[in-house]
């Protein structure tokens, strides 16, 4: 494998405004291969908005939804792709021929869709149907795994997909600022967004404190060491319809150690160039080899009822 160079990005969507979107991800797109980057991944639900949908119906749901990859978004995703001679990852509402609606996150370079993930956990709306299937695929001669937002926090989700071979996880989130059973979480006053300019201190104590960065960093860094991936972290920023966002789209190494990090109270992209000696050089690496499955085989595969929500958790 050789060197890799990949752009991790944060823009403030308009909800269900998908021309607007991509055309945001066109411009970040542009900077990011303007700037040597090979890929570039962009958050959950990037193209159509997110919790905007919260309420919708199920007609309402299939009408935002999109067939993948003959959907007009995808189509245009892969135009910008070959404009820019990059791969572009980003996330949209999908239906399929029965109409039935996923949350989706594709891969897309000057050829069409290289990838296409269904979440396994959706959250949002009552009408989403979840995936039911873990992806490995490759790109640039690198094995690359897709894991939406919650997905991530089930850390079987991680493992599963770096023993099948993953050596980058794409991470797509709308996450962080949000009302939690945890101590210090909850939302962040958009008031604070709008006078940003002039107070960024306020703001910036918000979104790295326990209701953000703080809280992110308890647990992704460890997603990235246990399983010794890359873990390409694209978080939404601004307001989310009603919420605020904090960005702080991030790679990660399979050290553990975050390599590059979007700062900016603003749309951003952040590169770092990803190496594949780092991935045997890690620790986990070495802790994958020595497991031993026959001991805990039947307790993590025993019968099980999952309990989720559709709450604003973090």
């Amino acid at each position: 494998m050789d060197n890799l160079k990949i752009a991790a990005a944060q823009f403030e969507h308009k909800s269900g405004d998908k021309e607007y979107n991509l055309q945001i991800i066109k411009q970040l797109s542009a900077k990011a291969a303007a700037e040597g980057a090979n890929v570039v991944a962009f958050h959950e639900c990037s193209i159509t908005g997110y919790s905007f949908a919260l309420n919708f119906s199920r007609q309402q749901m299939v009408d935002l939804a999109e067939f993948i990859p003959d959907g007009p978004s995808v189509k245009k995703l892969s135009e910008i792709a070959g404009e820019h001679n990059i791969a572009i990852l980003a996330g949209l509402f999908e239906k399929d021929n029965d109409e039935k609606v996923y949350k989706a996150y594709v891969c897309v370079d000057k050829t069409g869709l290289v990838a296409k993930f269904r979440k396994l956990h959706p959250f949002i709306n009552a009408h989403i149907t979840a995936g039911n299937g873990y992806l490995v695929f490759d790109l640039y001669g690198w094995k690359c795994g897709i894991l939406i937002c919650y997905d991530n926090n089930i850390i079987e989700n991680v493992r599963a997909t770096a023993l099948l071979g993953a050596d980058i996880i794409f991470m797509p989130h709308v996450t962080m600022c949000t009302p939690s059973t945890r101590p210090g979480a909850g939302f962040v006053d958009p008031k604070l967004w709008e006078n940003r300019e002039a107070d960024p201190t306020s703001l910036r104590q918000e979104f790295d404190g326990p209701k953000g960065r703080e809280w992110l960093m308890k647990w992704l860094p460890s997603r990235a060491y246990d399983n010794a991936v890359y873990a390409i972290f694209a978080n939404a920023i601004g307001m989310d319809c009603e919420q605020l966002k904090n960005g702080c789209s991030m790679i990660l190494d399979p050290y553990g150690d975050i390599i590059a990090e979007c700062r900016k109270l603003d749309n951003d992209i952040a590169i770092a160039t990803i190496t594949p000696d780092k991935l045997e050089k890690a620790g986990g690496y070495r802790y994958m080899k020595a497991r031993r499955p026959e001991l805990y085989r039947d307790i993590i595969g025993q019968p099980h009822v999952s309990e989720q929500k559709v709450v604003w958790l973090s």
